[in-house]
């Protein structure tokens, strides 16, 4: 009996034990389910508050892309204005510059008349009223096609003492009507940059160092160093206070401290800094107020030359080596067509013969007769027409390379380089009389 209480209590303590287990356990399972409950229902929160942040994000995107959508159509109707801007202006400058040029060139055959002192001095004040106007148009046009993002520069070598001597034989006249001296410092390099816009670029910084110099010097240069040239400017004249000296380079903008009040538009240095900015030429300003200034255009060096020897003899007359040429004048506008016919005539001694076209030119050239010494074109005729058609077409019929010269208001990097293909001098309009003589001096001097 003892042996089976003892069994049974051994069996009552298992039990007991058992129990213990069996309520710890019941006890775990509680708290655990407890803990997965409160993590089901922070996951359902969460869920949601998901879900309401998506469809906030979804309203924020939608907005976004409408917003994307707006700012796309705006800067398509700024870019088509800014297109038809830049249109209008080039075919409006090119209405205007044909009368302006035709004029320019009466005038210069004016001048050369034995005029009363009266009568010589009203045409050079309205040569000055045309150059002003010519001035301002080809300023807008500068800033209009700087402003393109479809701009194309004809890059190549510019010798640098061939540009100085371009402008000292521009405006050592102007700078000596004003009492200053005017002084450029032969170079040997040649540089990296597009020829007209580097011209344009030189053009301003001296003009405007002669507008602002009272009294002294203004002078032109190149400096190396290392692997740039820097081509310099220096004026004596009343100089650029610190405050103003990024201002000067936006549109219309001139000092306030101008004792002379000269002319101007106040385009030139908005026309330097964005031709600079385009090129990737840098540019320097160093100026001190009633001292003077020093502007600097950075240059990348890509040769140097040999200087040319000054020769002591004295180049022939323009007017002997001119004299006698046989000129064809292509050009539709008939004003444009009696003043080159007028200058080329009766100022510099040539015959000539106008045509308005390339069929008209092919007529001329199946009657009997010597082909001309050379040929000025107008590079827009009628329709699609071009006088680059009318030289090629010339050239063939004659069997020679006829000497040839473009004039042309949208001088464009396509129209350089078709014209250099067949070796086709180009001039930019409002073409002056004295470029289109240097450039017809040009090519009787390579045909001899």
């Amino acid at each position: 009996m003892l042996r089976d209480g003892d069994d049974l209590e051994r069996r009552i303590e298992k039990l007991g034990r058992i129990n213990a287990a069996l309520i710890e356990r019941l006890d775990h399972y509680d708290k655990t389910r407890g803990s997965a409950w409160s993590l089901f229902q922070a996951a359902l929160a969460l869920e949601k508050e998901v879900a309401a942040r998506n469809r906030d994000l979804e309203r924020a995107l939608a907005d976004l892309s409408q917003k994307n959508h707006e700012l796309a159509a705006a800067r398509m109707a700024a870019e088509e204005a800014n297109r038809s801007k830049t249109r209008f202006l080039r075919a409006a400058s090119h209405d205007l510059l044909q009368p302006l040029s035709a004029a320019r060139l009466f005038l210069s055959t004016l001048s050369t008349l034995q005029l009363g002192g009266a009568e010589a001095d009203l045409v050079k004040r309205l040569g000055n009223a045309f150059e002003s106007v010519e001035e301002l148009i080809r300023a807008v046009l500068d800033i209009s096609r700087l402003d393109s993002q479809r701009i194309e520069f004809n890059r190549k070598p510019v010798n640098l003492n061939a540009l100085f001597d371009r402008l000292r034989g521009e405006f050592e006249a102007p700078a000596a009507a004003r009492g200053l001296r005017l002084r450029f410092v032969r170079s040997s390099l040649a540089v990296d940059s597009d020829p007209v816009f580097l011209r344009r670029i030189a053009q301003n910084l001296v003009s405007n160092a002669i507008k602002y110099t009272e009294t002294g010097s203004v002078l032109v240069g190149a400096r190396r160093c290392g692997a740039r040239a820097w081509l310099e400017v220096h004026d004596t004249g009343i100089g650029i206070p610190a405050e103003d000296r990024e201002q000067i380079f936006a549109e219309f903008h001139r000092l306030e401290h101008d004792r002379r009040g000269e002319p101007g538009m106040g385009l030139g240095l908005s026309i330097v800094k964005r031709a600079c900015v385009k090129l990737d030429h840098p540019i320097a300003l160093d100026s001190e107020p009633g001292r003077g200034s020093v502007f600097r255009i950075g240059l990348e060096i890509v040769a140097r030359n040999a200087l040319p020897r000054r020769s002591s003899a004295p180049p022939p007359a323009d007017r002997d080596r001119l004299r006698g040429k046989h000129a064809l004048i292509v050009e539709d506008n008939a004003a444009m067509r009696h003043g080159y016919a007028v200058i080329l005539r009766d100022s510099w001694g040539m015959r000539t013969q106008v045509v308005e076209g390339t069929a008209a030119a092919r007529d001329a050239a199946t009657r009997p007769g010597q082909p001309p010494d050379l040929i000025l074109a107008d590079y827009h005729l009628r329709g699609s027409d071009t006088g680059l058609r009318t030289i090629t077409l010339l050239r063939k019929l004659s069997g020679t390379e006829i000497p040839a010269i473009v004039v042309t208001a949208h001088r464009t990097a396509s129209v350089v380089r078709s014209c250099a293909r067949h070796g086709v001098r180009v001039l930019e309009k409002p073409i002056r009389p004295e470029d289109l003589r240097d450039a017809l001096l040009r090519l009787v001097g390579e045909q001899r």
